[in-house]
């Protein structure tokens, strides 16, 4: 039993150095690989629950909260690879130097998500684990403070009014009662009547909507939510 023992191990590690997998493990410890695999997946989760807490935006995708903890999943095991071996690390720049990427970030914030994502996978690919997790929870913790004073400022709606030219005072008059600013986009004048958009500041929920609607030659009147810039 012992000898046939051994000789299975005599052989099973003679089969490893054949297909040159000793040669790899000894550039990447399997233990480190699953360590740092393990930290870029609780990275990420933590990555994607910040996005989703200080999210914004008007439409939410629960797909880029997921590419966020793969993009941290990915960079981890290439950099362990190309760390230690310079002309690995040539060829994979030229090689990602012909990727076009066609998908349009809309947000400027996802951008700095997704550098986010990337570092944390470059700092647990160098070995760099107590650094990549407090550099997570700083930035973690920064987001939140940002997210939570920007709370206070009022929400971005626009507001789309059908109506007859004779009570543009009273719409006017009505909104400077109603929310706390208001700045016209458009304005569009029809045989059949006028259309106005307004980019209207709320700071909680209002009538506005029904108190347009109270109006006389008011015919419709209608609230979308949206992403502006400040002082655009």
């Amino acid at each position: 039993m012992t000898s046939t023992a051994l000789s299975l191990a005599t052989s099973a590690s003679s089969i490893v150095e054949a297909t040159g997998l000793a040669a790899q493990f000894k550039s990447i410890v399997p233990s480190d690989l699953f360590i740092a695999l393990g930290l870029g997946f609780l990275i990420g989760i933590v990555i994607a629950i910040v996005y989703r807490k200080t999210y914004r935006g008007v439409l939410y995708s629960p797909s880029f909260t997921l590419t966020l903890i793969m993009l941290t999943l990915i960079t981890t095991p290439v950099v362990m690879c190309i760390k230690n071996d310079i002309a690995l690390s040539m060829g994979m720049v030229g090689a990602l130097s012909i990727v076009r990427f066609r998908t349009a970030v809309k947000d400027p914030l996802d951008t700095a998500y997704m550098f986010w994502a990337l570092t944390m996978g470059i700092l647990l690919g160098a070995g760099l684990h107590l650094i990549a997790v407090i550099v997570v929870l700083c930035i973690a913790i920064l987001m939140f403070v940002i997210s939570f004073a920007k709370l206070t400022t009022p929400n971005a709606y626009l507001l789309v009014v059908h109506y007859d030219e004779f009570c543009e005072a009273a719409i006017q008059s009505e909104l400077n009662r109603s929310v706390r600013s208001s700045k016209l986009r458009s304005k569009t004048l029809t045989r059949a009547g006028a259309e106005m958009t307004y980019e209207v500041r709320i700071s909680e929920r209002t009538e506005v909507v029904t108190r347009m609607l109270d109006i006389e030659g008011v015919h419709d009147a209608t609230l979308v939510a949206c992403q502006s810039e400040v002082g655009a």
